[in-house]
C-alpha cells in the first residue's frame, strides 16, 4: 500500500526540526562554555593589570557608609547613651598630636652654634658704652651630613732592649729584647678591616647595593680603587671564618623553640655543580613566633625547594610551625603545622571582581569580612595585653564561631569552575585543619606575616644584584643577611653590630657560651650597638 505523501513530508519535517533543535541545544552549549571561557580569561586579564598597575598594599579602605557583615547591632549599640531628646551633640574626633622636632631628632648628637658680636663691636651706637649679653634666642635647626670618611691605618711595632745587658762589647745580639705584638689583621695579606667589610656586607644586605655600585662609589667619594672581586672576598671570607659560627649557634638555638615560621623565596646562582645557570634555586627563611623570647631569623640558602630541605633544617625542633599553604612542610616529623589566614585573605581579595571591591553580595568580598573579623580580634587581643592562655580562651570564644560560620558559608558557595573565586574556595578547603591549628595555644600566630616581612629585605635586593655568582656567595649571602636581620629584629643598629662581631670575632673552635656573647640579646651587645 503506497504511503500518504503528505506523512511522507510531516515525518521528514519533523526529523529536519528534532536535528535542527539538536544543533541550536549544541551551539547554545557551545556559546555557553565559549563565554565562560571569555569571562575566565577576562578576570584573568583583570587580574593581571590590577597586579601589575594597582596598588600593591592589601589595607581595606574602610567605607563608614557600608554595612559590615559581623557584629553591626553591637558595634554600633552604646549602653551609656539614653533616650533621644531634642538636644543635638556634634560627634567629636581625635587627631594625633604633631611630631615636634624634638621627636623627630631625639637620636641624634646636638651641636650649638652661638651667633656673636665680635667683641671688638660690641659698642653701643647712642652713648658708646660696652654692650653686655641678655640672652640668647633659638633661631632655627638643621641637619647636617657628615661624610664617611676613610683612612689608611698603619700598624708599627716597637722593639725594646735591656741597655746593660747590652754592652758595646757583646753588642745586641746577645742581649735581652722585646718586641711588641701586632693583632693578627682581620684577612690574611689584606688591608680589609673590620669597619670596612662591616659596611660593605651594611650596603649590600641591608641597603640592596650591589657590589659594582660600591666599588664604584668608593672611587669617586673616596678615591679607592678596590674591584668588586675583592670585595666579595672580603664577604665570603668573614662569613665563613667569623659570622657561620654564630649563624650555627643561632640555627642551635631557634630549633630549641616551641613556635616558628618558615618562608622561601627564589634565587638564581649561576655557578652550581651539574646544574644550568637558569635553573631556580630557593633561599629559605626560618624564624621565631610570638611567644616572647628574643626574635631569631636564619636564611638559608638550597639547591631546590624539596620538602627534605625543611625536614634536615627543622631536625630535633617540636612544636608549632607557622607556614603559608605550601604543601612541602606537610607531615614533618613531630611539627604541628599553621597554616597562614594572610594568605586566605589574599586569594579573595585576588577574586573580587572589577569594581566591586565594596559590595558585600559579591561572595568574594563576604569571605574578605570573615577574615578581616578574625584579624580585628587578633589586633583586640594584643591590644589588651592578653597573657597566652588568655588569648587561647579569647580566640575559642570569639574567633572560633567566625571560623565555622566561614566554612558553612564555604559550603553553600557554587562559583563557577576555574574561576579565581574557585582557586580561592579549594585552596581553603584543601587546608581546613591547618587553618584552626593556632587555636590549640595563644602562642600560635594567626598569620605567616612576621616571616614575609622578614624575607622582603632578601627579594628587595633580588631586584639590585638579580643573581649569586657561587654556592659560596650564596651561603654568604644567607649567612650575612641572617646578621641584619637578627641585628634589626633585637633593636640593634645592623652595621654597628657586624662592626661588633668582626671586632671581637670568636675562637676558631668557640664554646656556646663565648657565643651568647656575641649574640645580639647580650647585654654588652645591647649597650654597645643599641
Amino acid at each position: 500500500m503506497a504511503q500518504n505523501p503528505n506523512l511522507i513530508q510531516i515525518r521528514e519535517l519533523k526529523d529536519t526540526i528534532s536535528q535542527l533543535n539538536e544543533t541550536i541545544s549544541l551551539l547554545n552549549k557551545s556559546l555557553q562554555e565559549s563565554q565562560k571561557r571569555e569571562a575566565l580569561m577576562q578576570e584573568q586579564i583583570e587580574y593581571l593589570t590590577k597586579k601589575l598597575f594597582g596598588k600593591s598594599s592589601e589595607k581595606k579602605v574602610s567605607n563608614p557608609n557600608q554595612l559590615c557583615l559581623f557584629d553591626e547591632a553591637e558595634n554600633e549599640a552604646d549602653p551609656d547613651a539614653g533616650e533621644p531628646d531634642e538636644v543635638i551633640e556634634i560627634q567629636t574626633h581625635t587627631r594625633k598630636a604633631k611630631k615636634t622636632n624634638k621627636d623627630k631628632y631625639a637620636n641624634l648628637p646636638v651641636r650649638d652654634v652661638v651667633l656673636e658680636i665680635p667683641e671688638s663691636e660690641r659698642v653701643c651706637p647712642q652713648c658708646g658704652g660696652q654692650l653686655e649679653e641678655i640672652g640668647k634666642e633659638l633661631v632655627r635647626e638643621e641637619i647636617t651630613y657628615i661624610p664617611a670618611q676613610m683612612e689608611i691605618v698603619r700598624y708599627y711595632t716597637v722593639s725594646y732592649a735591656c741597655k746593660p745587658c747590652c754592652k758595646a762589647e757583646t753588642g745586641f745580639e746577645k742581649g735581652v729584647i722585646i718586641k711588641t705584638k701586632a693583632p693578627a689583621p682581620l684577612i690574611p695579606h689584606s688591608p680589609a678591616s673590620a669597619p670596612s667589610v662591616a659596611w660593605v656586607m651594611y650596603q649590600k644586605y641591608n641597603n640592596a647595593m650591589p657590589l659594582y655600585r660600591i666599588e664604584k662609589d668608593w672611587m669617586t667619594q673616596h678615591g679607592v680603587s678596590l674591584s668588586r672581586a675583592t670585595l666579595a672576598n672580603w664577604i665570603i671570607y668573614c662569613a665563613d671564618h667569623y659570622l657561620k659560627p654564630l649563624y650555627e649557634f643561632f640555627h642551635r638555638e631557634l630549633i630549641k623553640r616551641k613556635f616558628l615560621m618558615a618562608d622561601e623565596t627564589r634565587i638564581q646562582v649561576l655557578k652550581e655543580p651539574e646544574r644550568n645557570p637558569e635553573t631556580t634555586s630557593f633561599m629559605w627563611l626560618y624564624r621565631t613566633g610570638e611567644d616572647g623570647g628574643s626574635p631569631i631569623i636564619i636564611y638559608k640558602y638550597t639547591q631546590t625547594r624539596a620538602k627534605y630541605n625543611a625536614e634536615e633544617f627543622l631536625n630535633g625542633f617540636e612544636g608549632y610551625l607557622e607556614t603559608d599553604g605550601y604543601q612541602g612542610y606537610n607531615d614533618l616529623p613531630k611539627i604541628k603545622r599553621c597554616c597562614c589566614w594572610a594568605h586566605i585573605r589574599r586569594a579573595f581579595i585576588d577574586a573580587i571582581p572589577k569594581g566591586q571591591e565594596k559590595s558585600l553580595d559579591e561572595p568574594a568580598v563576604q569571605a574578605v569580612e570573615y577574615c578581616d573579623k578574625l584579624f580585628e580580634y587578633e589586633r583586640i587581643s594584643k591590644e589588651k595585653n592578653h597573657t597566652f592562655e588568655e588569648r587561647k580562651e579569647y580566640r575559642l570564644k570569639k574567633e572560633k564561631p567566625v571560623i565555622d560560620a566561614f566554612w558553612n558559608w564555604l559550603d553553600k558557595q557554587n562559583p563557577v569552575k576555574n574561576s579565581r573565586l574557585d582557586k580561592a574556595i579549594k585552596y581553603t578547603l584543601n587546608r581546613k585543619t591547618l587553618l584552626e591549628t593556632y587555636l590549640e595555644d595563644g602562642r600560635c600566630s594567626l598569620s605567616n606575616n612576621l616571616s614575609e616581612n622578614a624575607i622582603r629585605p632578601f627579594t628587595v635586593g633580588r631586584k639590585n644584584w638579580l643573581f649569586a655568582d657561587s654556592v659560596k656567595g650564596a651561603e654568604s649571602s644567607s649567612i650575612c643577611y641572617t646578621m641584619i636581620e637578627m641585628a634589626k629584629a633585637n633593636g640593634l643598629n645592623p652595621f654597628a653590630y657586624l662592626n661588633f662581631i668582626l671586632t671581637n670575632h670568636p675562637s676558631e673552635n668557640p664554646s656556646d657560651e663565648e657565643l651568647a656573647f656575641l649574640a645580639p640579646w647580650s647585654d654588652l651587645v645591647q649597650k654597645q650597638c643599641k
